[in-house]
């Protein structure tokens, strides 16, 4: 195959072959083994070169080589950019010979040479043409062209020679190669499809070039004189080649860029369209120009034009870029954009820089890019870009907070170390002054008593000290000894030697010898009949001890100043070691904590197993999970079909509902199933089932739906607000359990970070030595009096305390007044007037009981709809047994009612007050407060324990129980009762118990107080009856005392709570955290969290739980004795076992972490 190419050289004497090869052309040729320009040649002689035939004017050379030259090695060099027209190449003369059959012929010790020619400068009209071929036949052709061509003909070959250069030396698409004729489309169409095959065959060309050839066994050479070109690297010419390619390939592009984006713009233009761009395909990761017609535009006057742009409906990378204007007819004005590889759209108005703009009719512009992201692929992307970026700030923030800590720390360590160098700077004045005052009446010896030889001695020297032992106490002691110290007793203890009796002296004297102790100013000692521990008599000196002058003690300033600084590492490694101790014990109450609260979570999924669960059961963002259904606990039981719907984040995920799934039986036949995937964005996941696929009759969990937390999504669920409105909180205004739940439920929802305040009546018998920070915050006026408003921290909590002036709280009590009615509903409604004039926007008001529950419709009827209308209102009745009808009105104008247990909730479901809106009322079990109940941290208890050690920490506590109350100390089942006396706790079953309880050999411990005087006054009987009967067996305390609760619940082997009727109950509870084991009625919340030991294996399992203690139907005797004799038996009979199911009680989890969770279903339901 030839390929016709163009070399351009002015020919003279001074021009050399390297002036040829020097030059850079954009075509690429082959190499040759040079020619004569005047006429043909068959040979090259070795002496013959350029400088003795390129003589007279400028003459192009079109030179036409094969591509079947055989080589050996293919080197590059660069070709010059080309500067003017050249002239039109001639087609291919003759075939030529294969590689094969030259590569044969090839010496290896001949020269190697490739060349790239130069394309030509603009010439004159008056300029020649020369046509070579050369083939592998070693055959030349030399013609002249024609002298004149136009310079638009000059054009066209030239574009024309280009092609030909590159288009895989083919015939077919030398011939293909045609003139460009101005504004054809299909010819710049063509050109870039061309182009892409240049970079290919360029490759090829250069690829195949012939590195030698053979020319009748001579060295061709055609280069310059200097040696140094055949020395070049063939690193080098690698280099260059691949130059010279890509600059073709370049300003190939460029040309045809240049030649399509004046066609674009010819044709918007003619349209009367103002802005395109360029390349009109749009992809992402890609540089484009965008051009504006200021002609067209809102800007047509303005001297600066800018484009102001962003990506994905403004969302991603926005951009202001200034566009300058461009060569194209018109008023075309262009910027370069680089579009990111994340975008699916590019959004963009012009303007003037100012206040002028061009926003497509107010639509904005925008331009679709193709192959990349579409809307919700960049959504996930922006989530995830979101989660990196909270991960980022969240590392910030712990390392600030890291360091916060460190200088905390810092600054404690530098005061604690201050107050420790002030501390010992005291003792040491302390003991100075002491041992001042011992040294003036120290001596050296004491006639007929003792002395010590030598007489001249310090601290390390063994001295003998003497002794008279007729001169005391001691004169008829068979051993005397010596007990010896220094410095008035600073180290205690130090010297015990005994002494024998001295013959070399005169009279009963005896020696020891000591070795003095070092640092020692004064020798301290007494002398006694026998060592330390067993001595009976003492000389001691008519109690002034014996003290002994040291002669030659170190010196006293030195001695003071390392004394100093003793006291001072002492008390720094005694801080150390407690602070290390608090240190440890706080991080293992968090351990545990921790470990409570995953045990909780995961019994929490797991409690509606027998309807529906997941695999995993912990599900995760950005998983692909499986849920299972068995429809035969549901309204669904029967169905031939069921039909899964679900969505995430309480069904508002930006995706919408997923579509209806038809469940496929799963593998353990009980159950349905389907597969669902998991966004990256989701918190929670939702689902319904039904029976059809377009609805029919559903399954939402009561109104509630089912919900699954979602773990590991790059959204975190919105923290919702909520205002508690009660008249009790503990521990600064508590009467019952009300004030208990309302604090820890408080404290639980605010674990979980959602935002939680409370409004409480400033009572003027509040306890507020519990609230911290306590301060005026504002007034307002209403109902015809002036209400003050404080805040304070209560438990961590912030609470809102209101005085209204009239005198309603201001009673001396919380309860107890004739007008207690007036007294709350006043309350209520200025707890809501102080919401509204705050600006407060609660999520969720929760009232509770018939003393808060005007709340309910008076905010429904006044602020619902005047401010406060995001708000929904949430009622708990406690205690139905007070203020019924009132409670009956809340909870119709409630949106979610609720009780304290689920028992409960079911023996109050036919009363009047709860039966019509039975639809919205559930009941949610109480917890208690782990940190204030807790056996680990207890003051209030002698040694603090876990379900590791529950025996020991028990056995502790009984004594000390035992000894407090001057019970007998003796390992007996004692039984702690703890409760008000009401007949509502049971009293006639409580007595019975008292009296069981001693008939079985055991202890009992009783305390509460009575309302009712005439109750309270038959207990005081009762217990002075039992305290002069059983004394060392029975002690009933009569009051509230909060330690002595704490000794019983710790104490005790089993907490007794016979109530007739139970809500709820926090005393067995209670008695549990502390491993006591708790006797109770079955009925309501007792029946709901006491599991017995020998009936309701099954019914614990099913709430993820091991049986818990013993229980019993009835209210009777009989009902009493069998389950508190089981009890006692169980103790007596079996010891390992009981402490095992002490164990097992405290490792069970009574808090709020399960019940803050319904709560929240709760208050999200009350929402939906």
């Amino acid at each position: 195959m030839e390929v016709a190419l163009q070399v351009h050289r002015p020919l003279s004497c001074s021009c050399s072959c390297r002036t040829v090869f020097n030059q850079r052309s954009h075509l690429k040729l082959q190499p040759f083994l040079g020619f004569f320009p005047h006429g043909r040649v068959t040979h090259f002689s070795k002496s013959s070169s350029w400088g003795k035939e390129c003589q007279g004017g400028r003459v192009s050379y079109q030179i036409i080589a094969s591509t079947d030259f055989p080589r050996r090695r293919s080197k590059k060099m660069s070709n010059a950019r080309p500067k003017g027209p050249t002239s039109k190449g001639l087609t291919p003369k003759t075939p030529v010979g294969t590689t094969t059959q030259k590569r044969d012929e090839i010496n290896n010790e001949e020269k190697e040479l490739s060349i790239a020619p130069t394309s030509s400068e603009h010439v004159s009209p008056n300029r020649k043409t020369i046509e070579t071929k050369v083939d592998t036949k070693e055959e030349w052709v030399v013609e002249h062209s024609r002298e004149d061509k136009s310079e638009k003909e000059i054009i066209s070959e030239t574009e024309e020679a280009n092609e030909l250069s590159s288009a895989n030396k083919s015939p077919a698409i030398a011939q293909k190669n045609q003139v460009v004729k101005s504004g054809t489309i299909a010819r710049v169409n063509e050109d870039m499809a061309e182009l892409q095959k240049i970079e290919t065959a360029s490759k090829s060309d250069i690829e195949n070039v012939p590195d030698k050839m053979v020319s009748e066994g001579r060295h061709l050479d055609i280069i310059e004189r200097d040696d140094t070109t055949r020395d070049k690297s063939t690193e080098t010419d690698e280099k260059i080649r691949e130059e010279a390619s890509l600059k073709l390939k370049l300003e190939m592009e460029a040309n045809l860029r240049k030649q399509k984006i004046e066609m674009l713009a010819e044709e918007n233009f003619s349209i009367g369209s103002k802005m395109f761009v360029f390349p009109q395909v749009v992809k992402p990761d890609q540089d484009i120009e965008v051009f504006l017609n200021r002609g067209l535009s809102t800007l047509n006057n303005e001297p600066d034009v800018l484009l102001m742009g962003a990506f994905n409906d403004w969302r991603w990378k926005s951009f202001t870029v200034r566009l300058k204007k461009t060569h194209l007819k018109g008023d075309w004005w262009s910027c370069l954009v680089h579009v990111p590889k994340e975008a699916y759209k590019m959004d963009f108005v012009f303007f003037n820089g100012q206040n002028v703009y061009d926003n497509n009719d107010e639509k904005d512009f925008c331009i679709t890019v193709e192959g990349g992201m579409d809307a919700f692929e960049f959504e996930d992307f922006l989530l995830e870009e979101k989660h990196k970026e909270l991960e980022k700030l969240a590392k910030e923030q712990a390392e600030r907070e890291r360091q916060a800590e460190e200088q905390r720390r810092m600054d404690a360590e530098k005061a604690a170390s201050e107050a420790d160098r002030a501390q010992a700077r005291e003792e040491i004045e302390r003991r100075r002054e002491a041992l001042k005052q011992l040294t003036k009446n120290a001596v050296r010896s004491v006639d007929h008593v003792w002395y010590i030889e030598p007489s001249e001695f310090k601290g390390e020297d063994s001295v003998r000290l003497y002794y008279n032992k007729n001169s005391g106490p001691l004169a008829h002691a068979k051993e005397l000894w010596i007990h010896g110290g220094h410095n008035n007793w600073k180290d205690g203890l130090s010297i015990a030697e005994r002494l024998v009796s001295s013959e070399e002296k005169d009279g009963d004297w005896w020696y020891a010898d000591v070795v003095v102790p070092d640092r020692a100013f004064v020798l301290d000692w007494v002398f006694a009949d026998g060592p330390p521990q067993k001595a009976i008599v003492y000389d001691n000196n008519h109690r002034q001890d014996f003290h002994a002058i040291i002669p030659k003690g170190i010196p006293e300033e030195l001695y003071w100043v390392e004394e100093e600084h003793q006291i001072y590492r002492k008390l720094q490694e005694e801080r150390r070691l407690r602070e290390e101790a608090i240190r440890a014990k706080a991080e293992k109450t968090a351990r545990m904590k921790a470990e409570t609260k995953e045990r909780t979570l995961k019994r929490f999924l797991l409690s509606q197993k027998h309807i529906v669960y997941t695999e995993p059961l912990d599900v995760h963002a950005g998983s692909t999970v499986k849920v299972f259904y068995n429809s035969a606990n549901t309204v669904l039981n029967g169905k031939p079909e069921v039909w899964f719907r679900g969505s995430f984040n309480r069904w508002t995920h930006r995706k919408g509902p997923l579509p209806p799934q038809k469940m496929l039986p799963s593998d353990n036949g009980t159950h349905v199933k389907s597969t669902v995937k998991v966004p990256l964005d989701a918190y929670v996941m939702d689902f319904v089932f039904s029976e059809k696929e377009d609805g029919g009759i559903f399954d939402n969990k009561n109104g509630m739906d089912y919900h699954i937390p979602v773990f590991g999504g790059v959204v975190k669920e919105p923290l919702m607000h909520i205002v508690h409105i009660s008249v009790e909180m503990a521990p600064i205004a508590k009467v019952g359990g009300l004030g208990d739940v309302v604090t820890s439920l408080s404290r639980a929802v605010q674990d979980l970070n959602h935002n939680v305040d409370i409004i409480l009546p400033k009572y003027d018998c509040l306890n507020l030595s519990n609230v911290k920070d306590f301060q005026y915050n504002r007034s307002y006026s209403w109902g015809g009096a002036e209400i003050k408003v404080w805040f304070g921290k209560v438990e961590g909590l912030s609470v809102y305390f209101l005085e209204p002036q009239n005198g309603f709280v201001s009673t001396g009590c919380i309860y107890g007044c004739r007008n207690d009615g007036e007294r709350f509903g006043f309350f209520c409604h200025a707890a809501l007037e102080f919401l509204l004039r705050s600006g407060f926007h609660p999520d969720i008001i929760h009232c509770h009981d018939w003393s808060t529950a005007p709340v309910a419709w008076l905010f429904k009827d006044h602020y619902m709809h005047y401010g406060l209308s995001k708000a929904r209102v949430v009622f708990t009745i406690h205690n139905l047994e007070f203020g019924a009808a009132l409670i009956g009105k809340a909870v119709a104008y409630s949106d979610k009612a609720t009780t304290v247990s689920h028992t409960y909730s079911k023996e109050v479901a036919r009363n009047p007050a709860v039966a019509p809106h039975l639809y919205k009322f559930h009941g949610i079990l109480n917890g208690i407060d782990p940190d204030i109940w807790d056996p680990y941290n207890d003051k209030f208890i002698p040694i603090s324990y876990t379900s590791d050690n529950v025996v020991e920490g028990k056995k502790a506590a009984k004594e000390a129980l035992q000894r407090k109350l001057g019970l007998k100390i003796s390992d007996l089942p004692l039984v702690g009762i703890i409760t008000r006396l009401t007949h509502q706790k049971g009293i006639h079953l409580i007595k019975h118990a008292i009296w069981r309880t001693l008939d079985r050999n055991g202890q009992v411990v009783l305390l509460g107080s009575a309302p009712d005087p005439r109750i309270q006054n038959d207990f005081v009987n009762l217990a002075n009856q039992l305290h002069s009967s059983h004394a060392d067996r029975a002690r009933l305390c009569l009051t509230y005392d909060e330690p002595l609760s704490h000794l019983i619940y710790a104490g005790a082997d089993f907490i007794l709570v016979p109530s007739i009727f139970e809500p709820c109950g926090l005393t067995q509870l209670t008695a549990m955290r502390y491993g006591s084991i708790p006797v109770v009625r079955k009925t309501g919340g007792l029946y709901d969290t006491v599991f017995d030991i020998d009936h309701d294996k099954e019914r614990a399992q099913a709430q993820g739980l091991e049986p818990n203690g013993f229980n019993f139907d009835g209210a009777d005797a009989a009902g009493v004795d069998y389950a508190l004799n089981r009890a006692i038996s169980a103790w007596y009979d079996g010891r390992d076992w009981f402490n095992s199911l002490c164990k097992t009680v405290m490792e069970q989890d009574w808090s709020w972490n399960r019940p803050a969770l319904d709560y929240m279903e709760l208050y999200h339901a009350a929402r939906k």
